[in-house]
């Protein structure tokens, strides 16, 4: 035995003598995971957390939070000479001037834009599929704070640079804090340091942006892996599947080798991006004046739809005991995200009271199974899909010769109209899909040969589907499984009223194929 083998074993032992360690590793280098695309979605989240922290880390070598004004003398020459604030002279000189900086940049912006897109993707993965029932509704909230977390952070991400673009985002958040009845001329003061724009607000926002955010996203992403691991990852339903085990592979090697390489592709196309796509050229838009504003000016897509909705709303105030009260702004920039959010962080617990359901889950749904669930998530992303689309309104009148007015009424009237439509046709489309179910487990996959029988008939020859199939497709619907009914008690006044309404709407099934309907059939196959 080699000396730096022994030196190693020596070590090892030695810890193990006084942590335990080995039996620890043991035990969770082997645990199973389970293996389907969906769930890389979640590590492309943690991946693109890393390679923020990474490229965050460079750009603060080089960024000045400052407001104080300085005249531009950089290797940009159409600026040359123009006064500017300390964070946007120091943004061109990371773009032009620093090896490597306009690449890092980069990076760290579409970083950024696919670490929400893939936040999105993943809770509606979670969503859609019933992940978030009992036991991980704090999970769920989490994956709620994080999106939250992660909308603020990237806004003031991008207003650090202090360019023409970035502070009109600001100025809109700053009419969105005055808003506030009473205190929000108070709070917009505090924010700034004092009246717009001020000097206080780039060097406030750069410490929320690289210390106390990423301080909470590190603390909130253990938190949420630590619950995965200890309650054991979900798992879609299929043969050997149960509530109580986990199929799939190891930890070691397997899991770790594919993640380790999963890591490298997402570096990889992050990198590639960065490299080959332009994104937030500031040097085009000028620095921020409070009397200047672009045409097109246009947020990221994850603020774009809270954009779309204030440009929807309508010109309301009210005038009232000296004060001012702005619903144009009110509404649209806070009410309503208010409810949207706390109603998503809520629905686990929404979704248990309705159907009385207290059960453990971690087996998942097929969408097509919680036909009213798949029915109300598919609402609201239309319902957001609508205000984004309004948020750029102004491009898609230039590029489609439509006029402002026209695309702002059809908005408005959409956002009361279409979501509710959209509720109807996807659960009626869920419940087609279990028809199509049941039609397949009774009679068979289609072949597409036909027979001849004696008497002249033509018949399609149908191939039965194994049983495994045939309990992947019936599942959702073992009686076993199903919670029991809402007891009377709870359905006793108006609030049980509306409770055993939604129960009912929710329970609505397409019933699975019995015994009695496979004799009738005989073989079921021809």
């Amino acid at each position: 035995m080699k000396k730096s083998e022994k030196v190693a074993g020596a070590t090892a032992n030695y810890v193990d003598e006084r942590t335990g360690a080995a039996k620890w590793l043991k035990k969770n280098l082997t645990k199973v995971f389970p293996d389907h695309w969906s769930f890389m979605l979640g590590e492309i989240c943690l991946y693109s957390f890393i390679i923020l922290l990474l490229t965050g880390t460079f750009l603060t070598f080089w960024f000045d939070p400052s407001q104080r004004e300085v005249v531009y003398n950089g290797s940009y020459l159409p600026l040359s000479g123009v006064h500017m604030s300390a964070a946007y002279d120091s943004t061109l000189h990371l773009s032009f001037d620093v090896r490597g900086g306009l690449l890092m940049r980069q990076i760290h912006h579409w970083a950024a834009l696919i670490f929400m897109s893939a936040i999105v993707a993943h809770l509606f993965r979670v969503f859609f599929t019933g992940a978030f029932r009992k036991p991980r509704e704090f999970n769920w909230l989490i994956g709620v704070g994080l999106l939250t977390f992660g909308i603020v952070e990237g806004f003031l991400g991008y207003s650090l640079p202090d360019d023409l673009l970035s502070g009109t985002g600001i100025r809109i958040a700053e009419a969105i804090l005055q808003a506030i009845p009473v205190v929000g001329s108070y709070l917009a003061f505090f924010a700034f340091g004092g009246p717009f724009p001020g000097t206080a607000f780039i060097p406030r926002i750069f410490i929320v942006h690289v210390l106390l955010l990423p301080g909470l996203f590190l603390a909130l992403i253990t938190i949420h892996l630590m619950l995965v691991w200890y309650q054991k990852h979900t798992q879609y339903p299929g043969p050997g599947r149960t509530e109580k085990n986990v199929v799939g592979y190891p930890l070691m090697p397997v899991y770790m080798a594919k993640a380790g390489g999963f890591f490298f592709v997402v570096f990889g196309v992050t990198a590639f991006l960065g490299a080959v796509a332009s994104i937030n050229p500031i040097w085009l838009y000028g620095p921020y004046t409070p009397g200047q504003i672009s045409a097109g000016s246009q947020p990221d897509w994850y603020m774009g739809w809270l954009d779309g909705l204030v440009r929807a709303a309508p010109p309301l105030e009210t005038h009232a005991f000296g004060h001012t009260i702005s619903w144009n702004i009110l509404i649209p920039g806070l009410i309503i995200p208010g409810i949207l959010f706390t109603g998503m962080a809520l629905y686990p617990f929404i979704e248990s009271w309705i159907t009385g359901d207290k059960r453990e889950h971690h087996l998942l749904d097929r969408p097509r199974n919680a036909p009213n669930r798949t029915a109300l998530g598919v609402t609201a992303i239309t319902f957001i899909l609508i205000t984004l689309a309004n948020g750029g309104n102004d491009i898609i009148a230039t590029h489609f010769h439509l006029t402002i007015n026209g695309i702002m009424w059809f908005t408005r009237i959409a956002l009361f109209t279409v979501p509710p439509i959209a509720f109807v046709i996807t659960k009626r489309i869920c419940l087609s899909l279990q028809r199509a179910d049941r039609d397949l487990v009774l009679h068979g996959r289609e072949t597409g040969r036909l027979v001849m029988m004696p008497n002249g008939e033509m018949l399609e020859v149908h191939e039965p589907l194994s049983d495994a199939k045939k309990w992947t497709l019936t599942q959702h619907q073992n009686p076993e499984a199903l919670p029991a009914p809402l007891p009377a008690s709870a359905t006793v006044g108006l609030k049980g009223k509306i409770r055993a309404r939604l129960n009912r709407a929710n329970a609505v099934q397409i019933p699975a194929p019995t015994l009695s309907d496979l004799k009738e059939l005989g073989d079921g196959h021809h």
